[in-house]
């Protein structure tokens, strides 16, 4: 498996393309249902996968977090993702995939790995709005194989936020608000958590914003906001003052979106801000080779409002916490 996950240059090629890599996994034998479903993540965000080793158990952890490995010499958080989920199967998690993004990396335990799949994200759909309330949002995009099996990519973001402190109370303690009531910032991510993180930041700015779960959802609101900025005579961008976008999302990635609003004059002036977890050079410089103003990575609110305040025009300077 490690082999599949060598060439990180030809996957880089893909973004920009609507196109991604998901690693298909299993948890195991679901207990409520009896089926065995297939799960996906970004091959961007994996760093390799490995036989589970020996964990180390922490005390005072949730359910989920089973404890921690070294490797190479750093110390790294394991969560059994069938735990988390709610699944529980009996058969042993015997393998570890090792996830690196926003600059944390952690294990997820899991059953066993099938292989990579290569497609296009507008094959990604999202997910129905009833699954979506039952998982709380863990399942971000479904995709049909040709073999007819159902792949759901989890949030691992989610993941991530419910199993470590990332989104403690401290994070927006120094966010500033700025004056400038009159700015609408437009936000778009496939992720629960990160939308909901944008929503605090903003309102601690005292800054409206208007949200989309992709792409796809996004360009539709931003064509609609143009279309009535011309009827009364406006341009769009007194309408909409930023877009703010993660990468990866179902059905159009921010890559594209990007694209796609910096070739259309009547988004003039508009600047677009890349809010991410995958935080490596290449993908700052993708987001730049299509026109993208600024990157910033996720979960750090006072660097993102710091760069919203900056980018509307308002006090980007922090305030001394007591």
């Amino acid at each position: 498996m490690s082999e599949l996950l060598k060439n990180i240059d030809a996957r880089t090629k893909l973004a920009g393309t609507n196109k991604l890599e998901i690693l298909l996994f299993f948890l195991g034998v679901d207990q409520r249902t009896g089926r065995r479903e297939t799960y996906g993540i970004n091959v961007f965000k994996v760093r390799e996968v490995m036989r589970t080793p020996v964990i180390t158990a922490a005390p005072d952890m949730p359910s989920s977090v089973e404890g921690m490995v070294s490797l190479r010499g750093a110390l790294v958080p394991v969560i059994d993702l069938a735990k988390y989920s709610g699944i529980s199967p009996e058969t042993p998690r015997e393998i570890m995939i090792v996830t690196e993004y926003n600059g944390h990396t952690q294990g997820f335990l899991v059953e066993g790995v099938d292989t990579i799949l290569r497609l296009d994200w507008s094959k990604m759909r999202v997910p129905p709005e009833m699954l979506t309330s039952q998982t709380g949002g863990l399942v971000t995009a479904v995709t049909e194989l040709e073999d007819n099996r159902l792949v759901m990519m989890m949030d691992v973001e989610k993941v991530l936020s419910e199993t470590t402190s990332i989104d403690n109370e401290i994070m927006y303690r120094g966010v500033v608000p700025v004056d400038r009531p009159e700015c609408t910032v437009f936000y778009c991510d496939d992720s629960s958590v990160a939308r909901k993180q944008i929503e605090r930041t903003l309102s601690a700015m005292g800054v409206k914003g208007i949200s989309a779960v992709n792409g796809r959802q996004m360009w539709d609101e931003m064509e609609k906001v143009a279309t009535y900025a011309q009827s009364i005579g406006k341009t769009a961008s007194s309408i909409i003052s930023l877009v703010l976008t993660d990468i990866e999302m179902p059905e159009m990635d921010g890559y594209i979106l990007t694209k796609k609003i910096k070739s259309d004059p009547r988004f003039n002036g508009v600047p677009v801000i890349m809010h991410s977890s995958l935080s490596g050079m290449s993908n700052q410089k993708l987001g730049a080779s299509v026109g993208v103003d600024e990157y910033v990575p996720k979960f750090e609110p006072m660097r993102l409002s710091e760069t919203l305040a900056r980018r509307l025009g308002g006090d980007a300077s922090p305030v001394s916490v007591a």
